[in-house]
């Protein structure tokens, strides 16, 4: 007699600047495939996008370990543990939770980098430098402009539709995570540290934009480097040429969600309930 096993729920992880609602036309499509989907806020995020802009204070001060610890929370110990799907700082984020085993798999969007990247182009100092160029930001939250805005997401895009993007959809973002990234390499005990060599973890996918200004090809190439140290467990990379950081926001989002879908399945994360007998034969 066979006994259902439940498929994993996944859980999208947003990044600085673009509020978790965001998520939904991902959760939907994931729905269509037979996936469980959430998309829960960082600590200090509001339920809307104008209630966030309207409180933006109480973001003051989060950093990586705090919205690290905040998912681990939201997880818990319950099987099947989700796949996490991050998109920028979310993309770091969910390395650590796979990393930490609170993860099946993970897929890292044009991910913040983590610890031990050593590559800095110049359009990622640029599209940090709102933040980066006080230090005072570094405790405080700090807002885009729509011009900021269109150089560190939106590119690629027409300026309307990069416009239309930060209307819809930005939110102000804390300081210290920015800082955290910023100065890993020089931290003992950097938040943005993960095991890249020897952990024993779920499938890994990073992806990256070709033309991201915010976390350029460069910086994720380098991330896949690190990786590719394991023989332990599996790490894939795929790219998008002509994205840039909105791709999981613009008009070409579901050319990226369907590779990511597409991905899963190969792995065997099929979305659906399966049946499994007592011996553990499908």
């Amino acid at each position: 007699m066979s006994t259902p096993i439940s498929s994993p729920p996944v859980l999208f992880i947003h990044g600085l600047w673009i509020h978790s609602s965001a998520w939904q036309p991902w959760i939907d499509r994931f729905a269509e495939h037979g996936f469980s989907a959430s998309a829960p806020g960082w600590p200090g995020d509001s339920d809307t996008v104008e209630k966030t802009r309207e409180n933006a204070d109480a973001l003051n001060d989060v950093g990586i370990e705090a919205i690290c610890h905040h998912y681990a929370d939201l997880i818990g110990t319950d099987e099947p543990l989700p796949i996490v799907i991050g998109h920028s700082f979310g993309g770091l984020i969910a390395q650590e939770l796979l990393d930490n085993r609170f993860a099946s798999a993970a897929v890292a969007i044009d991910p913040a980098p983590i610890k031990g990247v050593k590559a800095l182009p110049f359009s990622q100092l640029k599209a940090g430098f709102p933040v980066l160029g006080n230090p005072a930001n570094k405790k405080r939250t700090v807002s885009l402009t729509a011009k900021q805005f269109e150089y560190a997401f939106g590119n690629a895009l027409p300026a309307d539709e990069s416009n239309a993007l930060f209307e819809r959809w930005t939110i102000p973002g804390p300081g210290r995570p920015l800082f955290e990234d910023a100065t890993a390499n020089f931290a003992k005990a950097s938040p943005a540290a993960v095991n890249t060599a020897t952990t024993i973890r779920g499938p890994l996918l990073l992806m990256s934009g070709s033309v991201d200004h915010t976390v350029p090809r460069k910086v994720t190439l380098e991330v896949a480097k690190l990786y590719s140290r394991n023989d332990l467990s599996r790490t894939d990379y795929v790219e998008f040429d002509g994205k840039g950081h909105s791709l999981t926001i613009d008009s070409g989002w579901g050319e990226v969600a369907d590779r990511v879908l597409a991905w899963l399945a190969i792995q065997g994360f099929t979305g659906r309930a399966r049946s499994a007998t007592a011996d553990g034969a499908s």
